[in-house]
């Protein structure tokens, strides 16, 4: 038996747009919570999510913006992001979502490389001026009217639309949008509808970037409301359901997985408030009695290990979806057993497949919802290869290739980068090494990039990680590997404590000691408050790597 798996053909995929099934929506729900964003207390449900999007769709026309134009996002969560998502989405103006811990040369890339024709921002979070960093960038905001912009360094961008508020010169206020569209004919929306397709671009989303420039991900409406659907779907969503989304929604965990999920079964969406903090995270859940709670291990992490955790009553949440990063088995007990999420379920995927391929199940037993990120999406299918491009046997380990309608439509104006990881057969090369059992279970045994080469011999960190958060003292750890003149590469490891711990260097290694292969035992070992990370969680490696080979003097060669 080799290791190629097809997803069941049922249920059918959905043939709508995004503004259609909000339409659905509204018409099957009017009345059940749609929205709630605690920070800001506003409350909507899907009849007036809908007239809200509509008229901020109506307004975003009569602002001059035309289907298949970009608009850009840089925010935060708040309720205008997820009206900006439907909006867009009805009036058929590609959203870019732009990572908000971007500083100037990121953000001019990306308003550049895909030619937005506005962009709509918040004016600061924490340390983040956002306003002041686009009059930076855009001096002759100055000089703007009602918020039109003309800018020789980014010609494309028309408009600067400013959420929360009196808006800042050169910036037009989010609410003047909307109370342009109340005004507007809404026939003209009606009629530009009509025109879309569940196949048109109508998202990108800027990968990393940690090997170069970010690229732009390219996703249709049929991409993303069919995955967050299939998830919704994985997690047995009904209209009686609250989510709290504690994801950034700028990627595609918070407004696929969480935001389109909730869309397509009718559950509300609970934004806690623009960060994520776990007290007010712990503090939605109970005061809105939410049913699901969606996380990255490190989000539950420090939910669990917060001094006021047993201050909250958790007893409505049910199930969940933790992804985003390797989901460690210990954590995952303790999110079951403590925080009542019987049903949680993995996800696992890229935003290059919209972004998931595999999800376990509320009925698989826990042993494998803990060692596995489940079997294969509905109507996706994925083989897992060898070096040579041929499948491998069951239970063998290799690179992970996903096929089927989740796949992105390509890389925005770079089809070199596309042909790259899409070959002629359609087939999206994750980078991603895995193993497919005999049930069909995946496990993502690692990164073709992370993987260490000691001595000759593959060594996968995700592995050893998973035997080192055995040791009680640890919190949690990444393993890596650093340059060795003897071995080519050595492991290294970065590990955080349980407050009041005191594991040493020694005692880890002792730890490892006849209970695993001697090479796996790390040889540089540092022990840090935190991990360098992006914003939705992604532990950053290669910069551990880069800290741990000056700090011992080591170069590549």
């Amino acid at each position: 038996m080799n290791s190629h798996v097809i997803g069941a053909k049922t249920p059918a995929k959905i043939g709508l747009t995004i503004g259609q099934a909000l339409d659905e929506a509204a018409k099957n729900w009017p009345t059940q919570p749609a929205l709630i964003d605690c920070a800001q207390n506003i409350r909507f449900n899907w009849a007036e999510l809908l007239q809200r999007s509509n008229q901020l769709a109506s307004g975003f026309l009569a602002l001059g913006l035309k289907p298949g134009e970009r608009i850009g996002i840089w925010s935060l969560n708040r309720y205008e992001w997820a009206l900006t998502q439907f909006a867009a989405a009805k009036a058929g103006l590609v959203l870019v979502t732009i990572n908000p811990a971007y500083r100037l040369s990121e953000l001019e890339f990306s308003l550049a490389k895909v030619k937005c024709a506005a962009l709509i921002l918040a004016p600061k979070f924490k340390t983040s001026d956002y306003i002041g960093m686009v009059q930076t960038l855009i001096p002759e905001m100055a000089d703007a009217i009602d918020g039109k912009i003309t800018s020789p360094r980014l010609p494309a961008l028309r408009h600067m639309i400013q959420l929360g508020g009196e808006a800042a010169q050169g910036a037009i206020a989010f609410a003047a949008i909307e109370q342009r569209g109340k005004t507007a004919d809404p026939q003209t929306l009606k009629a530009t509808e009509a025109t879309l397709n569940p196949d048109d671009i109508i998202n990108i989303q800027y990968t990393s970037g940690t090997t170069g420039s970010p690229k732009g991900v390219m996703l249709s409406h049929a991409n993303i409301l069919n995955n967050g659907y299939f998830c919704g779907e994985a997690i047995e969503l009904t209209s009686v359901d609250k989510i709290c989304i504690a994801v950034p929604l700028y990627h595609c965990f918070g407004m696929v997985i969480g935001n389109l999920a909730c869309l397509t079964h009718g559950a509300a969406m609970v934004f806690v408030g623009e960060g994520f903090d776990p007290i007010a995270t712990l503090k939605a859940v109970a005061d809105e009695k939410c049913t699901a709670l969606f996380g990255v291990p490190t989000m539950f992490i420090a939910e669990l290990e917060h001094e006021d955790f047993a201050n909250y009553d958790l007893s409505s949440l049910r199930t969940g979806v933790m992804a985003g990063s390797p989901c460690p088995m210990e954590i995952m007990q303790q999110v079951t057993a403590r925080m009542n999420m019987h049903d949680l379920t993995i996800c696992y995927g890229m935003t290059e497949t919209s972004p998931v391929s595999f999800q376990s199940s509320t009925k698989d037993s826990l042993e494998m919802r803990v060692s596995t990120v489940g079997r294969i999406h509905p109507h996706v299918e994925v083989k897992i290869i060898d070096q040579n491009k041929q499948i491998v046997p069951r239970c063998v380990a290799g690179e992970l290739c996903t096929r089927g309608y989740s796949v992105m439509l390509g890389y925005w104006d770079d089809s070199e980068q596309t042909a790259q990881v899409i070959d002629t057969d359609g087939w999206l090369h994750s980078g991603d090494i895995a193993t497919i059992d005999e049930q069909g279970f995946c496990k993502i045994v690692g990164r073709i990039k992370d993987l260490v080469i000691r001595g000759g011999e593959n060594l996968y960190p995700r592995e050893i990680e998973e035997y080192l958060y055995k040791h009680a003292a640890i919190r949690d750890v990444q393993v890596f590997g650093v340059p060795d003149k003897k071995y080519v590469e050595a492991l290294a490891v970065w590990v955080i404590l349980h407050p009041n711990s005191t594991l040493t260097a020694a005692g880890l290694q002792d730890f490892c000691q006849g209970q695993i292969a001697h090479q796996k035992i790390p040889t540089h070992i540092k022990f840090v408050q935190e991990f360098p990370m992006t914003v939705t969680g992604k532990i950053q490696k290669f910069l551990m790597r880069e800290a741990m080979m000056e700090e011992l003097g080591l170069s590549e060669t």
